[in-house]
């Protein structure tokens, strides 16, 4: 990529707030530095929003909600649609923004956007398709109506690691339902989120449906907002110990509640597992943007009698892989997000060591500039280093052994979460088995990647509740009405 395309790309991105169909500064004319993880250098500077400011946010979806709601289905799909349709068109210019502000490579951020334009095209189809029911009462005098309308205006927190997509998960059911919103992108990668807003809008979304706020205050501008009553649902996709603040928060309005939260995923390789798969499929759910997603395997948990052959095998993919700037040719491997991130990674691999584990490749930051740290293949960690029991978000792939299957599984569950868990074995009741054990929303049998939007992806336990995809997704924007009526 030349200097001038990314000049180009981030150039063409409103930094403004986004409030009412219109771009404005923030109050006071306070901005955020955006950086290049990869050289430290800013890349743009975002407006940074007060209080005032999200509460005029807020206004404006509450304004636009009653209009919106009464959009007929098919009309608030096709803008979907649309959206779709350009997001798709404009890739390119999209996976290159998205790398520069967030680090992965390009080719990492092409697949980002199409697995984010799907949940557009998704949700463009299920918006004709909410429906109630008909039925008679019992006793044959009263007919029941169900019917489902939307929940009302949103707010909706996404994280860094997945710009584009963490907000289109949220922002395709919210629009397909009748709902208005306001968004808060994370303040590392809020470019993306804002160039998504003016294709929305360009794609016919009225005014005030979409508002994007960006501030350096989250705490202290979401907030006052949580605990507006006329703010009927939060949606929060971010790490646990936020997550639950922002449930406290919440109770006040008995808001309707969406959390997806932080992971510690068990990557089970069985004895009989085929070894090529299972390795295949331990280096997408690894090193799937960087490790940096809460679905990434975060425990690897082998039977002894292949985990040195595993471990050789995964430690010399992990070792051939090329890093560098995420623009560059060939660049499979690019910066963490940011220096503090970077830190705890080296953090918890010299506590791994600490404990007694052996690092077979990588274990140390690299680069002059930027926040790039090897790819790291782990051997005999014991289960109470913090890498066990903290996410890792980032390319550190810890191995430790079990011998029996109900060891594994006790292994598995032994963590307060519970988003996904991987499992390789080619027998198909002991797969079936395992996965009904875990503890776990989701879990991927002999496949390193789960997500789809077609799917209902979420967690139980401490890695929150509700349901983003799927038929399901949806479900969380409506609200259930019953009316009865008397013959």
């Amino acid at each position: 990529m030349s200097v001038q395309d990314e000049t180009r790309v981030v150039e063409a991105v409103q930094t403004g707030l986004f409030v009412g169909g219109e771009w404005r500064q923030a109050t006071g004319g306070r901005t955020i530095d955006v950086d290049d993880p990869s050289t430290e250098q800013v890349l743009a500077s975002v407006a940074d929003a007060t209080v005032e400011d999200g509460r005029a946010a807020l206004d404006a979806a509450v304004a636009a909600q009653a209009g919106w709601a009464a959009t007929p289905p098919r009309d608030r799909g096709e803008i979907l649609r649309r959206a779709f349709e350009e997001v798709v068109r404009r890739k390119d210019d999209l996976a290159l923004l998205m790398t520069l502000e967030m680090g992965k490579p390009v080719a990492e951020s092409l697949a980002e956007i199409t697995y984010g334009a799907e949940f557009l095209r998704w949700f463009s189809e299920e918006s004709v398709r909410i429906a109630g029911r008909w039925s008679t009462s019992p006793n044959g005098a009263t007919r029941l109506m169900t019917t489902k309308q939307p929940v009302g205006p949103c707010l909706m927190i996404t994280p860094w690691n997945f710009p584009l997509a963490m907000g289109t998960r949220k922002i395709g059911p919210a629009i397909a339902a009748g709902c208005t919103m306001v968004v808060k992108p994370a303040s590392q990668t809020p470019l993306t989120m804002l160039a998504l807003a003016q294709i929305l809008a360009e794609c016919g979304l009225p005014d005030g449906v979409l508002n994007v706020v960006t501030t350096s205050s989250t705490g202290e501008v979401m907030e006052p907002l949580i605990r507006d009553p006329r703010l009927r649902k939060l949606t929060f996709t971010g790490s646990t110990p936020v997550g639950r603040r922002l449930v406290e928060q919440s109770a006040q309005g008995l808001l309707r509640v969406s959390m997806e939260l932080g992971g510690n995923a068990p990557f089970l390789v069985f004895a009989d597992a085929d070894l090529d798969k299972a390795v295949d499929g331990a280096m997408l759910a690894k090193m799937r943007n960087l490790g940096e997603a809460c679905t990434a395997a975060n425990r690897f948990i082998v039977h002894e009698s292949v985990a040195e052959e595993f471990g050789a095998r995964l430690a010399e993919r992990m070792a051939a892989l090329t890093i560098g700037r995420g623009t560059d040719e060939g660049v499979q491997v690019g910066p963490l997000v940011d220096a503090k991130q970077r830190d705890k990674v080296a953090e918890l691999v010299q506590d791994a060591v600490d404990h007694g584990g052996t690092v077979v490749t990588g274990g140390r930051t690299t680069g002059e500039r930027g926040y790039f740290y090897e790819p790291t293949v782990l051997t005999g960690v014991p289960t109470q280093a913090r890498v066990f029991g903290e996410e890792i978000f980032g390319p550190v792939a810890p191995i430790t052994t079990f011998a029996a299957d109900d060891e594994a599984i006790r292994l598995a569950n032994d963590t307060e979460y519970g988003l996904v868990a991987y499992l390789f074995t080619e027998n198909l009741s002991r797969a079936l088995t395992t996965a009904e054990a875990l503890e776990t929303g989701m879990v991927g049998v002999n496949q390193g990647v789960v997500s789809n939007p077609a799917a209902p992806f979420g967690g139980v336990k401490a890695s929150g509740f509700g349901r983003e995809g799927g038929v399901e997704g949806i479900e969380e924007y409506l609200e259930t009405k019953y009316v009865g009526i008397a013959l």
